[in-house]
């Protein structure tokens, strides 16, 4: 799997513009301004695969970039304060939209500011996922930005503050230091080899005939 070779595929403003499911499908969502779009960058060793905005709630559209046998998926930002209602509501229906759809959508990227504790919309969205039962990790971004007892505290209060955080996958993540960067290549190579089994794989009859066995 070559990270280097990802490419932007389109962006979608609306989910009933988002063209069927054609290969698995990892998805990145957090609060606007979190990092998700510098992360996707460095995971993919590229500076501007993904726009990344100093003004919070740009992303809004569902922006698609392909990486062979994966498609990665960056969903809206959400949470930020100083966009219409209706902007809202329409950033809400593309998450809820593609989250709830029959998209073969293996794996769930939520990043969370490592500084602060999660937002009431973070938790909105744990909730959200374990409701439906969707597998996610948490990447704690900006893990730089703490000294090395801040960073104790926070993943001290982390486990108070999210729930069954001892359960979930967590990665600390930094564009600065590329920390967590190769165990997030890891995770989403894993997902890609594991579909790569799956499609290889012969089905019952084939390895019964291969066996001389009746089925």
């Amino acid at each position: 799997m070559n990270f280097n070779l990802a490419a932007f595929e389109a962006s979608y403003g609306l989910f009933s513009q988002l063209p069927p499911c054609s290969s698995i499908e990892i998805a990145f969502a957090g609060r606007s301004n979190v990092g998700k779009s510098t992360l996707i960058n460095k995971i993919m060793n590229r500076k501007s695969l993904a726009r990344v905005s100093a003004v919070p709630g740009k992303t809004a559209t569902i922006n698609f970039y392909k990486v062979e046998p994966v498609r990665i998926v960056d969903l809206p930002g959400y949470g930020y304060a100083k966009v219409a209602k209706s902007e809202k509501h329409r950033w809400a229906d593309l998450i809820e939209g593609y989250l709830d759809s029959d998209r073969d959508i293996r794996l769930i990227f939520l990043l969370i500011d490592m500084r602060h504790a999660p937002s009431r919309d973070d938790l909105q969205m744990i909730d959200y996922l374990i409701e439906r039962e969707l597998p996610f990790v948490i990447i704690l971004t900006k893990a730089d930005k703490l000294k090395v007892m801040e960073r104790k505290r926070r993943m001290e209060a982390f486990a108070q503050e999210i729930p069954y955080f001892d359960e979930i996958h967590v990665v600390p993540f930094s564009s600065m230091t590329r920390e967590g960067v190769d165990e997030i290549r890891n995770i989403i190579i894993d997902i890609a080899e594991g579909d790569n089994e799956e499609v290889n794989a012969p089905d019952d009859s084939e390895s019964a005939a291969s066996e001389g066995k009746e089925v």
